[in-house]
């Protein structure tokens, strides 16, 4: 029997009807059984030899991962990034890998807001105070009087722009295709530097790659104005998070909101800084985004089985 796997830390097989149909028609679905990340050695365990496609989450998909696999044939991603898969290996290997480029696209982007929003006016670290038996308000900064530096202008960078825009707060973009029609809505820098230098708070919307492995290195951190902010919900290993911390405890930086981290679950240092934000990659985690998704997700894995005659089309 042909098997699917769906490797996503959740997903609600049970209100997708193409993966029911699917199922109607001979194949096995294998879900997450951890309701987390996988690990490579999870993956590898888990894509047997007679997985043919699968629904991926973020998990690695290493070369090795991919040879091992040896009757896999299609990689639908429920997600926009594909830094998690090794394409040169699936190219070699003839596994296309789709994504949903438009699903998690607002979702992302109201996150990274409300993680500014938090950060700014201190209301986790006041919500922690006041359920310890501490009635204290905490003074913090209007959204309105910041300049706002988006790290990257695709999709999520964009929207979190015209987002920012409606609190009246000012936004400066730096990305790759700087001079784009893309940035008719908002100020584009010339430079890394000139962004740094003229924003307070610092939101990164790019994907990650070995080549920007630690982009936010102390060398970036440096370069931010005093008491500024950090904000990533786009990719762990963006942000050496050791740096982060010794900027936060030293002060030069006033807080810091993460939704990603290099190693996940997270349990490091800065969990222990009340001016720090953190949540579980929960970007994509809005119910309306999330069906989306997944639809989407299972949609492009149905199509490619119809391709290679693996399934029968639905009427």
């Amino acid at each position: 029997m042909p098997k699917l796997l769906i490797s996503t830390s959740s997903f609600d097989l049970q209100n997708n009807q193409i993966l029911q149909n699917l199922q109607e028609q001979g194949f096995e679905i294998i879900l997450n059984p951890y309701g987390r990340k996988l690990k490579e050695a999870e993956v590898l365990e888990l894509l047997s030899d007679d997985v043919i496609g699968m629904i991926a989450g973020v998990e690695p998909l290493t070369r090795k991962v991919l040879s091992s696999a040896k009757s896999l044939k299609i990689i639908s991603r429920c997600g926009i990034g594909t830094d998690s898969v090794d394409l040169e290996a699936a190219a070699e290997m003839k596994i296309p890998v789709h994504i949903t480029p438009s699903a998690p696209v607002i979702a992302v982007a109201e996150l990274t807001v409300s993680l500014i929003l938090s950060t700014l006016r201190r209301t986790s670290e006041a919500d922690h105070n006041l359920r310890q038996g501490n009635w204290k308000p905490l003074m913090g900064r209007l959204l309105a009087s910041q300049v706002i530096g988006l790290v990257g202008y695709g999709r999520v960078g964009k929207r979190v722009g015209q987002l920012l825009g409606a609190f009246g707060a000012q936004t400066i973009a730096y990305d790759i295709c700087c001079g784009d029609s893309l940035f008719a809505d908002t100020v584009c820098a010339s430079s890394l530097d000139e962004l740094l230098e003229r924003a307070n708070v610092i939101t990164l919307h790019i994907p990650y790659s070995s080549d920007n492995h630690h982009f936010v290195d102390r060398n970036f951190i440096s370069k931010m104005n005093f008491g500024s902010i950090l904000v990533n919900a786009s990719r762990g290993g963006l942000v050496d998070e050791k740096a982060l911390y010794d900027a936060l405890v030293s002060g030069h930086l006033a807080g810091a909101a993460l939704d990603t981290f290099e190693e996940e679950p997270y349990s490091g240092q800065l969990i222990t800084l009340p001016q720090v934000v953190l949540t579980p990659h929960m970007g994509s985690y809005a119910k309306e985004a999330r069906v989306q998704m997944e639809q989407e997700a299972a949609q492009n894995l149905f199509d490619s089985l119809v391709e290679i005659d693996l399934a029968k089309k639905m009427l």
